[in-house]
């Protein structure tokens, strides 16, 4: 992700209060700090999809390594997430994360089913950024 991704970025609803800029940012100084980020997803022509990939994120004191995914509205309810998610996990399995997670809000029933397709379960209710979260796990075999 770079910043000529930047207006494609901008279609997403991130839910954070990170701007364009600052997402890519952020996800640039995850690859130098933790050697994972997002990928930018697209169609096989080329269209922009949304992002997935691997984050760090705090979750009561521990850090732990997330799949996450954003999909761009006109696109959503198409298997693009659920497709990217997986291989997101596939990566993370092979890079040897041992507990993989998701943080998904509770009305945000489309995340959670994705996280479900990718064997994930409902692991815990938390308070995340401002709000209640529902952190979906997998252990993952290496």
């Amino acid at each position: 992700m770079t910043e000529a991704d930047l207006p494609d970025i901008a279609t997403l609803d991130i839910s954070s209060s990170r701007t364009a800029e600052g997402w890519v940012a952020w996800n640039r100084d995850n690859y130098l700090e933790h050697g994972f980020g997002l990928w930018v997803v697209e169609t096989h022509e080329g269209g922009f999809v949304g992002d997935c990939g691997l984050t760090m994120q705090e979750v009561e004191g521990e850090w732990l390594v997330e799949a996450g995914w954003h999909v761009r509205a006109p696109l959503r309810r198409q298997g693009y997430a659920a497709e990217a998610a997986a291989a997101v996990r596939e990566t993370a399995r092979v890079m040897g994360v041992e507990h993989l997670i998701a943080i998904i809000r509770p009305d945000n029933l489309a995340s959670q089913g994705v996280a479900r397709r990718i064997g994930m379960v409902l692991e815990r209710e938390v308070h995340k950024n401002g709000g209640p979260a529902l952190v979906f796990a997998v252990d993952l075999e290496r």
